[in-house]
């Protein structure tokens, strides 16, 4: 950076803070972009005049002063891009160009052959993922009230503008990765814009791992021999120095801690050295976190970034373009994805580039299938990260001591076994050498080599495993592989009293999955009867134990045949759900139910719809993953389209509700969902739940099209002319819409059934007329309900009132008017007595729906012989169903839904005796306690729901 720049930004900060500006309002105030604000305040790059002059009025600066010094920044960058090679040079730098784009534009994960070594190389173009990088605000860049002091930005965001970066991450993060795309991009001249200070420059790509480290580190005239490049006796002489000296070079050093941790502080010297030989050319140096301390190259002018794990969206967009890459097809890639958000202990190992290829290689090379037993997957990837990565790259004791298999996996399940065992994800620096303290003894060839300090550092810095989130504490970088390891630990110190009795804990369920895959045949039953037996003496745990002891089963190649039996059949009792209940109590257990649910295949539509509630009261990938598999399962589309708030918008449209049947209801609950609505192919059925404004309702959707609109809990609309627009509406439900106080635009519309729930008062008074409409479903708060309060209503064949607001007295005068109903829904008590005698002047009613048959007395009904089928809604105090059968005599179908709470069915003992002689007659009953007298009645002429379990 330039004299004159630094003034320049410096300048502009200091203004942003006596003005006591966020970036965001200084953002929002000039009208400028988040990167371009960066890039000036922070001095990564000469602003344009015009997003100075923008600066400078946000500010409220002179805008003169501020242009002189960014007119001498200007200049004082001009000669270096205004200096031409020579003609050699130049002849040189396009054979150079290409050479490097050659060398560099493929893709190797190194350790990961599969299918050969050839297998594991991919075009860089495609496979290439801009990574997450994170940047630490300091001095003024951290201020009160701009938020966290570490900013989050993709690659090309967070190095726009920089001179020189050190770039921190795990193994197998993406930095190598992120050096060669630079290095591609600087050579074809094509960088994407924030990167546009990168063109015109020459890489030199360093990676020390490839350099002979015995003698001295390279100077430049020795950078192309060094590396072992093709072209390094072709080069002019003095070339690598004229490049640099003019501020053209891209040095690209990777791998700080493939250097001996003895000649890491020389490592410094010489790119101190080369700072000061060339303090115009760009730098970027690459570490794993553990290798250097923080600020290691303090006072040279780098800022450190650190690579951020892959989100679920980059896993996902890897995933894509490593099967574009390797050939390997969309299905195969649709499966895949399906695999990691089935697996969610899979998701939390595909963070970095290196494991992802490391799966989506090991599901290609199985045929469309990652290994069933996870174990598989986690001694490829121990063996790739522990060994095969160092020795394939010929990194030899870096840290002076050199590991087998055996022996790291030994240590690290020790440290992994001791957080499990005290609770905590995170363990104190003290702790953990107190186990390598407790280690080496029994490990002589490890204790040989050096202290338990020295182990443990190799340990962080070459395992991959570990790191150092702070100077005093340690944690495993993945949960899964401590999990697995403890597991591991678990079983060998035969610790499967404690495994059992923490089995309840979800903190502890994959350790047990994993201790049962560990664990020698009879180790594996002892565990598994265990958990199941405390599962059956405890119930506050029973449903949980048990569904975990199935999920076990995954993992237990041996078995003894008995505890087999025993586990499943506890299994059975509780899988596939057949009710809503049932999900409930599933879904309660959490993610672990998830990879124990059936289906779709062979499941009955109330299984199959139970299924589906129970994933999407689970939520999260691996539900998605399941839900997936039921889109084209008759019976099921409505309640997989009420599983989206569950779930991602854009994610679960396109995912579910685009294979959905183009009449299936929608529901928008948010404005990501509103933006996605026009896209999919419900148009007909579409429900809003908020405060979506009218016209908001009318371009989201196709008012033409529109047969049923539902709108709710919205405390803004105030009015429903735009329903004019919905010429072919059928249906229209509102429901807790306290500002609209006009039911006028419907007048003389299409509309067939109208449901008003939570209405003003007057809000029937303002309608005269609907000569269409067949249903009117009102959940009033006055207290009296007459005909007379209705508008003309011709074709009026069913009305259901379900207010709790009405009292006793003669809510229902004048019903008998309403001649043409067929059928009526009412609370038990908004029909006393003379209004049951109004009833049986109802010629056409043949269906009535009672609601709460606790303040309902049958006895003192009239006979009603013209009602056919009968429904008992909640009926709390219904314990005999004697009077039925003299106040319906004529009764053809009979339903009693009792109360289903989420803990046991609420119904108390229901006895169906009174009613076995009327023929004919077709009794459902939901959600009883217990029914008795089902031996009177001929098959299938009683339905329980859910349906009895075996």
């Amino acid at each position: 950076m330039s004299e004159a720049l630094a003034q320049l930004a410096a300048r502009l900060r200091l203004l942003r803070m006596e003005k006591k500006l966020t970036y965001v309002a200084l953002e929002r105030r000039s009208g400028l972009g988040h990167t371009t604000v960066s890039q000036a305040l922070n001095g990564r790059k000469v602003p344009t005049e015009a997003t100075l002059v923008s600066l400078a009025k946000a500010l409220g600066a002179d805008a003169g002063a501020l242009m002189v010094l960014r007119d001498r920044a200007a200049a004082e960058a001009a000669p270096v891009a205004a200096r031409q090679p020579s003609d050699e040079d130049a002849a040189f730098e396009e054979r150079y160009h290409d050479y490097i784009v050659e060398r560099h534009s493929r893709l190797t994960i190194v350790g990961l052959d599969l299918q050969g070594p050839q297998a594991a190389c991919w075009p860089l173009d495609t496979a290439y993922l801009s990574l997450e990088l994170a940047v630490r605000r300091d001095g003024p860049e951290a201020f009160e009230g701009h938020g966290p002091g570490t900013v989050v930005e993709r690659a090309e965001q967070a190095l726009a503008g920089r001179q020189r970066t050190l770039v921190r991450g795990l193994a197998g993060s993406g930095k190598t990765t992120l050096l060669q795309w630079l290095a591609v991009i600087a050579a074809r001249g094509n960088p994407p814009e924030p990167l546009a200070h990168l063109r015109g420059l020459i890489p030199f790509v360093l990676p020390l791992r490839t350099l002979d480290l015995q003698s001295a580190l390279p100077s430049s005239h020795r950078f192309l021999e060094a590396t072992r490049s093709a072209l390094a006796s072709s080069q002019p002489l003095g070339w690598a120095d004229r490049v640099l000296a003019a501020g053209r070079g891209l040095i690209l050093v990777d791998g700080i801690d493939e250097v001996p941790g003895h000649r890491r502080e020389q490592t410094r010297e010489w790119l101190r050295d080369l700072l000061a030989a060339y303090p115009r050319s760009h730098f970027m140096v690459t570490t794993r976190p553990s290798a250097v301390p923080e600020r290691w190259l303090d006072g040279s002018g780098f800022t450190e970034l650190t690579v951020r794990p892959m989100n679920r969206k980059d896993v996902f967009v890897f995933a894509r373009r490593w099967h574009a890459a390797a050939g390997a097809g969309s299905a195969l890639e649709d499966r895949f994805k399906d695999a990691v958000r089935a697996q969610p202990a899979l998701a939390q190992l595909a963070t970095t580039p290196l494991m992802c290829a490391l799966m989506c290689a090991l599901h290609r090379d199985r045929h469309g299938h990652l290994p069933r037993s996870r174990t598989e997957l986690y001694e490829a990837a121990l063996a790739m990260l522990l060994v095969r990565r160092d020795d394939e790259r010929g990194i030899e004791a870096p840290e002076g001591i050199s590991l087998t298999y055996p022996e790291a996996v030994q240590l690290l399940q020790r440290l992994a076994y001791w957080l499990i065992r005290n609770g905590q994800a995170a363990m104190d620096v003290r702790d953990a050498l107190t186990v390598m303290q407790e280690a080496l003894p029994s490990m002589a060839s490890v204790a040989r080599q050096g202290n338990p300090e020295q182990v443990l550092r190799h340990l962080l810095t070459r395992s991959g495993l570990l790191r150092q989130p702070s100077a005093d504490t340690i944690d495993f970088v993945h949960r899964t592989f401590q999990d697995y390891l403890g597991a591991k630990a678990a079983v060998e110190a035969r610790d499967l009293g404690v495994l059992a009795g923490h089995a309840h804990d979800d903190q502890w369920e994959d350790v047990i999955r994993m201790a049962v895959a560990h664990a020698r045949p009879a180790e594996r039953a002892t565990l598994l009867r265990r958990v199941i037996a405390r599962g059956d003496r405890t119930a506050k745990h029973g449903t949980r134990l048990h569904l975990l002891a199935m999920a076990c089963l995954e993992q237990a190649t041996e078995l003894d045949p008995e505890v087999r039996a025993a586990v499943e059949q506890r299994g059975a009792a509780l899988l596939p759900p057949r009710s809503s209940r049932e999900a409930e109590q599933l879904a309660r257990v959490g993610p672990v139910v998830l990879g124990l649910l059936p289906g779709p295949e062979g499941l009955e539509e109330d299984e199959a719809v139970a299924v589906v509630e129970t994933a999407s009261a689970v939520g999260g990938d691996a539900a998605l993953a399941l839900l997936k598999r039921y889109r084209m399962v008759p019976g099921v589309a409505r309640f997989l389209a009420d599983a989206r708030s569950s779930f991602d918008a854009r994610e679960f449209a396109e995912e579910i509700l685009e294979h959905l049947p183009a009449n299936c209801r929608v529901v928008v609950r948010d404005h990501d969902a509103l933006h996605l609505l026009p896209r999919l192919p419900q148009k007909s059925w579409i429900g809003f739940a908020g405060d979506f404004s009218a016209d908001e309702m009318v371009h989201a959707t196709t008012p033409a099209e529109v047969q049923r609109l539902e709108i709710f809990s919205n405390t803004r609309l105030d009015e429903l002319d735009f329903l004019r627009q919905f010429d072919a509406l059928q249906e229209l439900i509102l429901s807790s819409t306290p500002l609209v106080q006009d039911l006028g635009p419907l007048d003389g519309s299409a509309l067939k059934h109208l449901r008003l729930w939570h209405p003003a008062g007057r809000l029937l008074g303002t309608l005269s007329e609907l000569p269409a409409l067949e249903r009117l479903s009102l959940n009033p708060p006055f207290q009296h309900f007459e005909a007379g309060l209705l508008p003309r209503l011709p074709a009026l064949r069913g009305l259901h009132i379900t207010s709790s607001s009405l009292a006793d007295g003669p809510q229902f005068r004048g019903i008998s008017e309403l001649t043409g109903l067929t059928s009526l829904t009412v609370p038990a008590w908004g029909i006393p007595e003379p209004a049951r005698e109004e009833l049986t002047a109802l010629p056409s009613l043949s269906a009535l729906d009672i609601l709460d048959q606790d303040a309902l007395r049958l006895e003192a009904s009239p006979p009603l012989p013209a009602i056919r089928q009968l429904t008992l809604t909640w009926p709390r105090g219904l314990t005999s169903v004697e009077p039925i059968v003299k106040v319906f005599p004529g009764l053809q179908e009979l339903e009693i839904i009792y109360y289903e709470a989420a803990t046991k069915p609420s119904g108390a003992t229901l006895d169906l005796t009174p009613l076995a002689g009327t023929a004919g007659l077709r009794i459902t009953v939901r959600n009883a306690h217990r029914v008795t007298g089902l031996d009177r009645f001929p098959p299938g002429a009683v339905t329980l729901s859910p349906r009895p379990r075996p």
